[in-house]
């Protein structure tokens, strides 16, 4: 009997991964796990093997998210963009990327690049502690120690002078933080603290608990906003055992008419996380219509399966394509489908000199040798491949051809483009790409360059580890 229904069930999920319209390579790596662990396959294809978050949720979300967009449009009506001085890859980038999410590029913005976690986070307390009216923060990880505390020691003392403070962070990202005296503090000095997407294996058995919230988002008076790569942690103390150096981050101080775009993905998420109100959110919220105060064209770009599906994913393809010379890209975990090998590699045949710069070392030895399965093919098709050495490169940027600069959360792997909520600024603006490509040299001459004569010599443990664990691609 336990035999019978032991096949039963893994040929009843079979049936449900066949018929389900995914991608072809996700579809065999579960299937080749279910052949060869039924049982423990089904369940595990159960669990984490369809992208849902909830019919509930999915309808606050719905609720929440297109009232926002209708305000941002709105918004976009005051403006006249002059695209005549952008390239017309930018213009083509900006109409697929509202035409996926529906939310405009907007102009008037000024732009702060910032690379040094330790002065990023002091540019952060500075602003907070210019607070008056709200503090909103939104991380996949916030980690105690060093000036990630005195940043939480500004954000008690806005509410203390009567600003609304709220900080959304991931249940499992920012799980010691939760469980933390500090956490405790700040709740108790009137600090709203919510955990997101909270794993409750029993109680949400029919949700997946791997999607998770890995946006960087700081607004402050609805005036001057941060997004970026960057949780909220100082690098001198965080995974300080874990032998892969500090991590290196970027993030983006921005003032302008975008920050109201990053404050509506928060309060849109708050919502989502809190069943607030829309009506409160907006009394609240500190919506407000913000003057130019400079030249940058800037396009928010979220993702996150629900209700901005692949977005991330469809924008980056897009932007690959579109490159005519130069095309550069950081990322810490590297696990690509095959749609964004092709683009990589079809670059290159269009003449675009291709760069893709990684981490030497990561904290996942799967994603570690997961990722370098891929090389070869790379490098054979002419894409060249720098591995950064000073460190954990944790910085997401992508340069188009020195006029295009994206710059947000989201890691060329299939985790974040597909299951992840996440966010991206699309910058098209020749100056602010070009700065973004200097932070980009910088990563390159501090990296090793892999050469496809010397990578060949591997010994074939190591090709076959690697090319065996390329095979859950689709599943980390």
């Amino acid at each position: 009997m336990f035999f019978l229904l032991h096949w039963a069930v893994a040929l009843g999920v079979t049936i449900r991964v066949i018929m389900r319209r995914t991608s072809v390579g996700v579809a065999l790596a579960w299937l080749t796990l279910i052949f060869f662990l039924p049982l423990a396959g089904a369940i595990i294809y159960i669990i984490f093997g369809e992208v849902s978050v909830g019919r509930a949720r999915t309808r606050r979300a719905l609720n929440l998210i297109q009232p926002y967009k209708q305000v941002i449009n709105d918004r976009r009506q005051r403006f006249n963009l002059d695209w005549s001085r952008q390239s017309e890859a930018a213009r083509l980038l900006s109409r697929h990327a509202y035409n996926t999410v529906n939310i405009p590029t907007l102009p008037g913005n000024d732009l702060e690049l910032l690379d040094n976690c330790q002065d990023i986070l002091r540019r952060m307390i500075q602003d907070i502690q210019q607070a008056t009216h709200h503090v909103h923060m939104e991380f996949y990880i916030w980690h105690l120690g060093g000036i990630a505390d005195e940043v939480m020691a500004a954000v008690i003392e806005a509410r203390h002078r009567g600003a609304h403070c709220r900080i959304l962070l991931d249940s499992i990202g920012s799980h010691d933080f939760l469980k933390s005296e500090l956490c405790a503090k700040a709740r108790k000095a009137g600090v709203e603290i919510t955990e997101a997407l909270p794993v409750r294996w029993l109680r949400n058995f029919y949700r997946r608990q791997d999607l998770r919230l890995h946006r960087k988002i700081v607004v402050i008076d609805g005036e001057t906003a941060y997004t970026g790569s960057l949780n909220l942690v100082d690098s001198r103390y965080f995974k300080t055992k874990s032998g892969v150096g500090q991590w290196v981050d970027s993030m983006v101080r921005v003032r302008g008419p975008v920050v109201e775009a990053l404050a509506v993905v928060f309060l849109a998420d708050w919502g989502i996380e809190t069943g607030m109100s829309i009506e409160r959110i907006e009394d609240e919220g500190g919506l407000h219509e913000l003057p130019e105060v400079g030249d940058s064209f800037v396009q928010v770009v979220p993702s996150g399966p629900g209700f901005f599906d692949q977005s991330s994913y469809q924008s980056i393809l897009t932007a690959i394509y579109l490159a005519k010379k130069e095309l550069v890209l950081t990322t810490p975990y590297f696990v690509p489908d095959e749609a964004v090998q092709i683009a990589l590699v079809s670059a290159v045949k269009r003449g675009v000199k291709v760069t893709l710069i990684m981490p030497q070392k990561v904290d996942s030895k799967l994603v570690h040798h997961a990722s370098r399965a891929y090389f070869e093919e790379l490098l054979e098709g002419g894409v060249a491949i720098a591995l950064f050495k000073a460190g954990l490169l944790h910085s997401k940027t992508v340069t188009v051809d020195g006029e295009i600069g994206l710059i947000g959360s989201v890691n060329l792997d299939q985790r974040s483009l597909w299951l992840n909520q996440e966010v991206t600024l699309f910058v098209y603006d020749r100056e602010f790409a070009l700065r973004l490509r200097t932070v980009q040299q910088s990563y390159i001459d501090n990296a090793e360059m892999v050469h496809l004569a010397e990578w060949k010599k591997r010994r074939f443990h190591q090709r076959l580890l690697e090319n065996a664990l390329r095979l859950t691609g689709p599943l980390l």
